[in-house]
């Protein structure tokens, strides 16, 4: 569950990095708009999977006796 978590935070990054990397290219001040927008729901979607992540590896955690 933990691995599957990891692998969608990295998703999240990877497309936002993506969207950077458009967003230095010439563009159209629609197309800017909407990777603008892209990159916000991801990195929305990336804060709150980092905080449901962090939540659930802390219940996991073996707890010292």
């Amino acid at each position: 569950m933990i691995d599957e978590g990891l692998a969608r935070l990295c998703a999240h990054r990877e497309n936002i990095e993506r969207y950077r990397r458009l967003m230095r290219t010439n563009l159209t001040a629609l197309e800017q708009n909407f990777i603008e927008r892209r990159i916000a729901e991801e990195q929305l979607a990336l804060d709150r999977l980092a905080a449901e992540t962090i939540v659930m590896t802390l219940s996991d955690a073996p707890r010292a006796a």
